[in-house]
């Protein structure tokens, strides 16, 4: 079941809300977590039982590192739980890859290779497992208290409106809120309205650049045009696409009480990737910092071993959104040109690139980086690189700009001009900010998302497959 269906909207997230309200605060985490399960095994009910072990072995392992009076049997519940979590992941995720590349040197060799298994990926498993580690690390490092409940932490582990793409939430960051939270007429409306502005995000900006951007990258030797149509479309689709369900995520934890952090801050005014960073995915981020970056040594240990270890947090960063090389190869691409600006003295500064160009420099890049992001394979992604550099011709084949539609063009430039607002000041009249103007903008939004949502085909988010 994903956000963006009628099934979710108009059945399972009003009955949802129903019972929720009309049950007891102490029975409030039963029903999260059943709904939760509900939720994710709409998908493949198999799997539940994936999702309930990592989190009671995380559990288990956090309890007795709280309990333990030997730091030896700490150390030893701790590694058993993150290793448990990280070979869940390992698993599922790059086993299909890992034997892939095995039976690919295997023949090159001159071997007879070996049988490459598929491995059907559970979706959100990226998230769930780090944020079953963080939990493990939290407790031993007593950066946070334990659950008191083990109802709390598997309603944390599978929190429905979060579960499949983040953000990658700490259990920390919810204790409290699992304890005590607030339920109020003015939170749920910012619920809804937040709802609403991610679901729009998404059905009607992500999905409607989504036809243009498939169609360049599915090109064989697009030229100059086509290939920067298709990345420039992309970056649109996937920032509404991954932004809206953070979106709805976040206003679906505030009509129960809950508040989420937020997850994006308009990454694509940034003047360098490493505010980028700051901008982008900032659970993620956060994560890799707290529990890669830190741990490596961070800067601690000069700068060669700064710059190693600023590459090595991005390599494995984008390892984890996916088993290919082209995720490790952005990875490379991130971290690299963030050991560049860290040698250029990026610490404390806004950037180190020239103030008049730093914006549309540091968009370049992250458009440049999307491009092996969004690709199937290296070899798709460096055709798309030489028609950007022009090796394969300028204008748009007659065939494409036949199949060009006006309305994507038109919410191409919408999205863009979204993405870069903030850098037009401007002051809303005060009547526009009044709480029945929003409402009737809101219920005008939710009717045109809907009516979309209706008429369009099953439309996964993009980070279902991370």
């Amino acid at each position: 079941m994903i956000f963006s269906t009628t099934v979710f909207v108009f059945a399972f997230l009003p009955a949802f809300l129903a019972i929720y309200y009309l049950t007891p605060w102490r029975a409030k985490s039963y029903v999260i977590l059943v709904a939760s399960y509900v939720f994710y095994g709409w998908w493949r009910v198999e799997y539940l039982l994936l999702i309930f072990l990592m989190s009671l072995i995380s559990y288990v392992a956090a309890e007795v590192t709280v309990r333990s009076g030997t730091e030896r049997i700490r150390r030893v519940a701790v590694w058993a739980g993150v290793s448990f979590d990280l070979a869940a992941l390992a698993f599922f995720k790059y086993t299909t890859f890992i034997l892939g590349n095995v039976n690919g040197i295997l023949t090159f060799a001159g071997g007879d290779g070996i049988q490459v298994v598929d491995v059907l990926l559970p979706i959100g498993i990226s998230f769930h497992t780090f944020q079953s580690i963080s939990y493990v690390i939290d407790i031993y490092r007593k950066d946070a208290p334990p659950a008191r409940h083990l109802v709390d932490f598997l309603a944390f582990g599978s929190l429905f409106p979060q579960l499949i793409a983040g953000p990658v939430l700490r259990y920390k960051d919810l204790s409290e809120q699992f304890m005590h939270r607030v339920h109020s007429l003015e939170q749920f409306t910012k619920g809804v309205y937040r709802f609403t502005i991610g679901l729009s995000m998404k059905v009607l900006i992500a999905d409607s650049v989504a036809p243009l951007a498939d169609r360049m990258f599915a090109l064989p030797d697009p030229s100059f045009t086509e290939a920067w149509l298709g990345a420039l479309a992309y970056t649109i689709q996937l920032f509404f696409d991954f932004a809206g369900y953070s979106t709805m995520a976040i206003g679906l934890g505030l009509m129960i009480g809950f508040r989420f952090i937020e997850n994006f801050n308009y990454p694509y005014i940034a003047r360098s990737i490493t505010e980028f960073w700051q901008r982008w995915h900032i659970s993620l981020s956060t994560w890799l910092r707290d529990y890669l970056y830190i741990p490596l040594g961070g800067n601690r240990g000069g700068a060669l071993k700064t710059y190693r270890n600023l590459l090595l947090t991005m390599v494995l960063g984008g390892l984890w959104h996916g088993a290919n090389w082209t995720f490790i190869l952005w990875g490379v691409w991130h971290g690299g040109i963030m050991a560049i600006e860290r040698a250029l003295g990026a610490k404390g500064r806004d950037t180190v690139w020239p103030k008049r160009i730093a914006l549309p420099l540091t968009f370049g890049m992250v458009v440049i980086g999307w491009v092996v992001f969004r690709a199937p394979d290296l070899g798709i992604a460096f055709d798309v690189y030489a028609g950007m550099l022009g090796l394969q011709g300028f204008g748009l084949r007659p065939e494409i700009l036949w199949e060009l539609q006006s309305s994507e063009l038109a919410i191409l430039l919408l999205g863009f001009a979204i993405c870069f607002a903030p850098l037009v000041p401007a002051t809303l009249p005060a009547w526009i900010k009044g709480s029945n103007v929003q409402a009737a903008a809101m219920l005008m939004l939710f009717g045109l998302a809907t009516s979309r949502m209706a008429a369009q085909g099953y439309s996964p988010f993009l980070y279902f497959q991370f």
